[in-house]
C-alpha cells in the first residue's frame, strides 16, 4: 500500500521506515530538514506540502497524521479542505477521545473516514514493532490491516470501537504505564538507601526479568540504564508529562473511579518539575529517555522546536 506520513520525528519517521521495510511505499512531510532528510535516507519519499502529498499518492488517499497532540485540530481542518470524498486521515498521536470523536464528525461531513490509532513502542517500536489501538469504522479497519500488520508486533494491534475509542484505551494505557514506572522507581529508590551499598541494580533488574512476577518491558530497560549509568549521575530528575494520564484522572474523579496510585505518580511528576527530585524521578527521567527518546533534562518536548503550521 501506500500511504502519506505527515510528522517525521522519533515516532513517525521510525514509523514511515518500518512500513517502506515491509513493502510498502510512504511519502511523507515534516519542517525539519532533518527529519525529512533522515527519513528520506530510509525510503521515504519527502515532498514539500500537502497537494505535492496528496498529487503523489494512488486514488485512494490515505493520509497518517503523527504529530503532537495540540496542532491535530488545525491540521485536521486544513486536510479535510483538500482530500477528496473517500479517503482516509488517521491521526496516530495522543489527542483527547472527545477532540477526536468531533474531528470524526467533522470528516464525516466531508465524506471522509476519520480513524484514530494509539500507538505504542517507542524508539524501541521501530525494530520489534508497535502496540496499535484502533477506533473508527471497523470495514475501514479492515481495509487497513496491511499497513497495522507491518507496524505492530504479532497479535499487537486491534479495533476497539467507534472514532475515539481508539485515543480512549490509548489514554488509560498511559495512565497504566505511569503507574508502573513509578512503582520501580520507588523500589529502586528503596534499594538506593539498603545497608547493601554493592547491589548490581542492572544484575538485579536482568534476574527480575528472567522468571520474577515483575518482569515488564519497562522493568527490562532498567538493565541498560543501570549498566550505563548505576548512580544516575548528571539526571536532574525533572519529569515531564504529556497530558494523557491527567486526563485520565480527571475522568476517574467525574466517574468516581478510585485513582490513587496513578494520581501518586502524577503528583511526583508534579512535584519534580518544581524541584522536588530524588533518586526515583532521576529513574523516571532515564527510563523515558530509554523507551521515548525524550530528553533526559529538558521539560519541553522536541516537538515544540518546530512550528507545525505549514506541515
Amino acid at each position: 500500500m501506500k500511504i502519506g506520513m505527515v510528522g517525521l520525528g522519533k515516532m513517525g519517521g521510525n514509523m514511515a521506515a518500518r512500513l517502506v521495510e515491509s513493502g510498502h511505499e510512504v511519502v511523507g512531510r515534516d519542517p525539519s530538514e532533518d527529519n525529512a532528510q533522515n527519513a528520506s535516507k530510509r525510503g521515504v519519499e519527502v515532498v514539500s506540502d500537502k497537494q505535492k502529498l496528496l498529487d503523489t499518492l494512488p486514488e485512494q488517499k490515505i493520509v497518517w497524521l503523527m504529530i503532537p497532540s495540540k496542532f491535530v485540530a488545525d491540521e485536521v481542518s486544513a486536510w479535510l479542505e483538500i482530500l477528496p470524498k473517500g479517503s482516509i486521515l488517521i491521526d496516530g498521536g495522543n489527542t483527547k477521545f472527545e477532540e477526536t470523536i468531533k474531528h470524526a464528525q467533522q470528516a464525516g461531513e466531508k465524506n471522509v473516514q476519520f480513524v484514530d490509532v494509539g500507538v505504542s513502542g517507542g524508539i524501541v517500536g521501530a525494530n520489534v514493532g508497535y502496540s496499535l489501538m484502533v477506533g473508527g469504522d471497523l470495514a475501514v479497519f479492515g481495509q487497513l490491516r496491511p499497513i497495522f500488520e507491518s507496524l505492530a508486533q504479532t497479535g499487537g494491534y486491534g479495533h476497539f470501537g467507534p472514532s475515539g475509542a481508539g485515543h480512549y484505551v490509548k489514554m488509560v494505557h498511559n495512565a497504566i504505564e505511569y503507574g508502573m514506572m513509578e512503582s520501580l522507581a520507588e523500589g529502586f529508590e528503596l534499594m538506593e538507601v539498603s545497608p547493601f551499598p554493592s547491589i548490581d541494580y542492572s544484575k538485579l533488574a536482568e534476574v527480575w526479568q528472567n522468571g520474577s512476577v515483575v518482569q515488564s518491558f519497562l522493568n527490562g530497560l532498567a538493565v541498560p540504564i543501570f549498566s550505563k549509568n548505576r548512580n544516575l549521575e548528571g539526571i536532574e530528575g525533572k519529569v515531564n508529562m504529556l497530558g494523557e494520564a491527567q486526563w485520565s484522572a480527571e475522568l476517574a474523579r467525574t466517574n468516581n473511579v478510585d485513582f490513587r496510585t496513578i494520581q501518586a505518580s502524577i503528583d511526583r511528576r508534579t512535584d519534580s518539575m518544581a524541584g522536588k527530585t530524588s533518586f526515583a524521578t532521576k529513574f523516571l527521567a532515564a527510563l523515558r529517555n530509554e523507551f521515548g527518546g525524550h530528553d533526559i533534562n529538558k521539560t519541553s518536548e522536541d516537538a515544540d522546536k518546530n512550528s507545525l503550521k505549514n506541515v
